[in-house]
């Protein structure tokens, strides 16, 4: 008797074939815009897993497991870090893909390059290197320049565009729904875990958040992550069928990502609360210059010695300045602590006690 194969080969080309099930708001992998260099079609694989994979194996997203999250060289190892703070986004954003009938995909690849670009010691780095760079730096734009030209990983434009518009202070927004996932899957993770890690700290006490909070969303951790991709899910789907009835006849509904409006206020009181009592407190104002200080300093020494940058970290064909931004904001927490002890001898990593900083 003949028994049919234990395994089923699902290709590339079925699994393009299986988009067809998704919602009409979702992005189709057969649909991409493409590369820069155009390169052949995986036997296996869709261009959004090729993305993925090649994100996962990057030098920049290695180095997110000593980036800080809001804890500055935090001693108990259970704080947030940059890359876990990136598994717990990709995590939040597939389930809000899976659930609105989203590409799960494409918005993991966009949620696991989110914060590759991210520079030493949080979003200080921004405000530290921003004499350096003309309108300012920041982390999603560098998180684009490590895909295109430090690391040259060719991933394709939409994975590019949900890097470069995932903060919400971007414009414009990003192009595909699963992108906007991201977008609420970043806000979700840094507000619920950095809550949990501000308690875990002795900064706040689990009873100190707002009452509109908890009503909402319930105690850091699990049960708010749960309730506010909840959130997000009720209200898109509110929204997108509230559209779909006042349609112009013979358009398409323009479908978008969004909270609940009620649960939408109470996340903003969050975040203000959280701005606040932990990520502008008086504790992390008292050591933000040392950061500062550090990254500052980095960089002038490295402008005056570029010999000392190795060259398999250079865009040769970038003016100097770029070239040592790109050599500093790659590094992490540590190796920028330990790279300022010894070219300066002034012991920053001893001055640097656990510290808050913005998410």
């Amino acid at each position: 008797m003949a028994y049919p194969p234990a395994f089923t080969r699902i290709d590339r080309q079925a699994r393009e074939d299986a988009e067809a099930a998704l919602a009409p708001a979702a992005a189709r992998s057969s649909r991409s815009r493409g590369r820069a260099r155009p390169e052949p079609d995986d036997g296996l694989r869709t261009c959004w897993e090729l993305d993925r994979d090649r994100v996962l194996h990057a030098k920049a997203f290695r180095r997110l497991k000593h980036k800080t999250q809001v804890f500055l060289h935090p001693d108990g190892d259970h704080f947030v870090t940059r890359l876990t703070h990136t598994l717990q986004v990709t995590q939040v954003a597939r389930s809000l893909a899976r659930a609105l009938g989203l590409h799960e995909t494409l918005a993991e690849a966009i949620a696991l390059a989110h914060d590759v670009g991210h520079s030493p010691f949080g979003h200080i780095g921004e405000e530290a290197l921003e004499p350096y760079v003309a309108g300012g730096w920041h982390h999603a734009a560098q998180g684009v320049r490590i895909v295109e030209v430090l690391e040259d990983l060719n991933l394709t434009w939409e994975v590019r565009d949900g890097v470069r518009a995932h903060s919400w202070k971007i414009t414009p927004p990003p192009a595909t729904r699963e992108a906007e996932c991201v977008k609420f899957a970043d806000r979700i993770g840094y507000l619920s875990h950095d809550a949990l890690d501000a308690v875990r700290a002795g900064v706040l006490r689990a009873g100190d958040l707002p009452a509109r909070t908890l009503a909402t969303f319930g105690p850091p951790g699990g049960a708010m992550v749960g309730a506010m991709i909840e959130a997000v899910v009720d209200g898109t789907y509110a929204s997108a069928r509230e559209e779909a009835r006042h349609a112009v006849p013979g358009g398409p509904p323009a479908p978008a990502v969004r909270m609940a409006p009620d649960a939408l206020e109470a996340m903003n009181e969050l975040r203000a609360f959280m701005f606040e009592r932990v990520y502008e407190s008086e504790i992390a104002a008292g050591q933000k210059h040392v950061a500062i200080e550090v990254i500052r300093r980095l960089v002038d020494h490295h402008l005056a010695h570029p010999e000392l940058m190795p060259a398999s970290y250079r865009d040769t064909e970038a003016g100097l300045v770029t070239q040592v931004v790109d050599y500093v904001t790659g590094m992490t927490d540590r190796f920028a602590l330990a790279t300022y002890d010894r070219l300066f001898d002034d012991t920053a990593t001893v001055r640097m006690r656990p510290l808050l900083v913005t998410p």
